[in-house]
């Protein structure tokens, strides 16, 4: 009989850090057999321009478990994002996944039942790949976490709003607010 763990999505996000090497990750967890593997199959058959799903490996021919989906946010530019998109980004996802198993958030007997997407922001201005990875591991677990706990909640988004939106591109002045 199959684990409740995840009953047909579940959806959960994060932002790590600060500046060029900030990391934004957004993933959606399911069951394989269910939508969210037609999505994740859809999404590796049909790339676009400049974004190009791709397998997250552990190292080459070693996907990481649950099998997860890269979707790049950014068209990789440039040498050193490229190397961030395909190296530091990826290598970050696959152990913040890992590191999400080794800590129950995924239970490992249902890791091979499951499907992860994760859609990755990597700033095409990043200049170390070393706090890139720290980033997007941290950022990985934490969306992960966020998936399986339900977080944040009604209660704390609401809250939240109550004080302004804010993101790391904008925030509303009190004038913008009060109108």
């Amino acid at each position: 009989m199959p684990s409740p763990f995840v009953p047909t999505a579940l959806i959960g996000e994060s932002f790590v850090g600060e500046g060029a090497n900030a990391a934004h990750t957004n993933v959606v967890i399911g069951r394989k057999g269910g939508p969210v593997e037609t999505a994740w199959a859809t999404a590796l058959a049909t790339p676009s321009a400049g974004h190009v799903p791709f397998m997250t490996v552990v190292r080459p021919s070693v996907p990481v478990k649950p099998l997860t989906l890269f979707v790049a946010k950014a068209a990789a530019e440039g040498e050193l994002h490229q190397r961030a998109t395909w190296g530091s980004a990826q290598a970050g996802l696959a152990q913040g996944i890992s590191d999400a198993v080794d800590a129950g958030l995924i239970p490992a007997e249902e890791a091979d039942d499951l499907l992860i997407i994760a859609a990755m922001w990597i700033n095409p201005a990043v200049d170390d790949l070393d706090e890139s990875f720290r980033n997007q591991r941290a950022a990985a677990r934490d969306a992960i976490r966020a998936a399986v706990t339900g977080t944040p909640t009604v209660s704390d988004v609401q809250t939240a709003a109550k004080q302004g939106p804010t993101n790391p591109f904008y925030t509303p002045t009190a004038e913008v607010l009060a109108r």
